[in-house]
């Protein structure tokens, strides 16, 4: 099953699957590690939903929920 990563509960694993966003957002992402098959997972929420803790590759990164809604993931 696919969704946005926005979209998937805490603590759920998903595969990265896509990104449809601009270039220079892709490169940020790249940077970060998130590439195809990559696995990520939700770790926390902010109250107001605008910010969520994501954690791939034993490693923890701050996001805007604008852009989660940007990367698709297939549920693990």
């Amino acid at each position: 099953m696919e969704r946005k990563l926005s979209q998937v509960p805490n603590d759920v694993k998903g595969s990265v699957t896509a990104m449809d966003c601009g270039e220079s957002l892709i490169k940020r992402l790249h940077a970060f590690g998130f590439v195809p098959g990559t696995e990520v997972t939700c770790r926390y929420r902010s109250p107001d939903g605008g910010v969520a803790a994501v954690e791939l590759r034993q490693t923890m990164i701050a996001m805007r929920t604008r852009d989660l809604e940007n990367i698709r993931v297939r549920i693990l």
